[in-house]
Order: C-alpha cells, then sequence, then structure tokens
C-alpha cells in the first residue's frame, strides 16, 4: 500500500503523465480563479468595460498559468523562459482560434440536430454545451499535449524564438558573471 506522503511526493515530482496532468488542474485552476476574480474586480470597481476586464484577466490568468507551469507543473527550470514564453504564446493563440471557432462550428452542428429538442434540450443551451464540449477537448488534446511535449521542452524552434527576441531587445537577465539568473 502506497504511503500519503509517497503520494505527495509524487503528486509534486513524479514526471509521469497522471501526476503531470494533476498539477496541470491545479495551475489552470489557479489561473482561471486569478482571470475570473480580476475580471469581475476590474469591471464592478473601476469600471472598466467588459472586453477589456476580460482581456486584463485573461492575460493576467495566462500570465500566471505560464509561471505555475514552468516551475510546478512540468518542472522546466532549466528552459529558456524566453523560448517558453513564445511557445507558450504560440499555444495560446491556438488555443483561442480552435475555441473560438471549435464552438462555433459545434453551436451550428446542434442547431440542426433538431432531434435534441425531442429529447428536452434547449435551443438556448447549444452555446453552453459547444462550449464546454469544445473547451474540454482544447483543453486535453491540444492545450495540455502541446504544453507537455513542446512549450516546456527544449526543441530547436528554441534559438529561433530566443534570437528573435534578442533582435528586438529582450535578453536574459545574468547575475553579472555572464551566468544566467
Amino acid at each position: 500500500m502506497i504511503k500519503t506522503a509517497e503520494i505527495g511526493h509524487r503528486l509534486l515530482h513524479s514526471d509521469s503523465i497522471a501526476y503531470t496532468y494533476l498539477r496541470s488542474i491545479v495551475a489552470s485552476q489557479s489561473a482561471s480563479w486569478l482571470d475570473m476574480g480580476l475580471s469581475f474586480a476590474l469591471f464592478a470597481w473601476l469600471s472598466l468595460t467588459p472586453w477589456l476586464s476580460t482581456a486584463i484577466g485573461a492575460v493576467a490568468g495566462g500570465v500566471l498559468n505560464c509561471v505555475i507551469n514552468y516551475r510546478f507543473t512540468f518542472h522546466a527550470q532549466g528552459c529558456d523562459w524566453r523560448a517558453v514564453m513564445v511557445k507558450y504564446i504560440l499555444v495560446w493563440v491556438g488555443s483561442l482560434m480552435l475555441n473560438a471557432f471549435g464552438t462555433q462550428a459545434v453551436y451550428y452542428l446542434l442547431q440542426k440536430w433538431t432531434w435534441l429538442e425531442t429529447i428536452g434540450f434547449r435551443p438556448d443551451g447549444y452555446f453552453a454545451a459547444a462550449r464546454l464540449f469544445v473547451s474540454l477537448i482544447v483543453s486535453w488534446f491540444w492545450n495540455f499535449a502541446m504544453q507537455r511535449y513542446f512549450v516546456y521542452r527544449e526543441c530547436r524552434f528554441d534559438n529561433l524564438a530566443i534570437s528573435l527576441l534578442k533582435k528586438i531587445g529582450i535578453n536574459s537577465k545574468n547575475d553579472g558573471n555572464g551566468n544566467k539568473a
């Protein structure tokens, strides 16, 4: 029988897909709470517009998710943060596109299935069903897979990403002795 301490150690340190996925859920939920909480606070307390409140919340949540995944979920401290940032943004934009267009496609598909109404499904639930279904599929098969096997792993793309960032003046910090901090 596995002891509680051993399960805790595996949950925090194992790179198996199951434990990594559990850590990614924690990171995702943390980012989602920050995103939603900040969005609501900015809208309610600072009277920002809905789109601006949502955008700021999404960016803050994305940054938090990236940092937690870098340190905790995927243990990627050996990867250059600049390459991780570029790859994360690429995957994030891909996720946005897949979610937006996937939700639209599933929504239209559900509208055509009139038999759904005969079993009690209402037309106003089509969007919610489409959004939930697509977001789960994108989360499992795009976000997690791309983060695990691309974003938080060193690959040949990293050198290109780093050189592009250097050209626009984004360099890695060092400790003054030429060592990366």
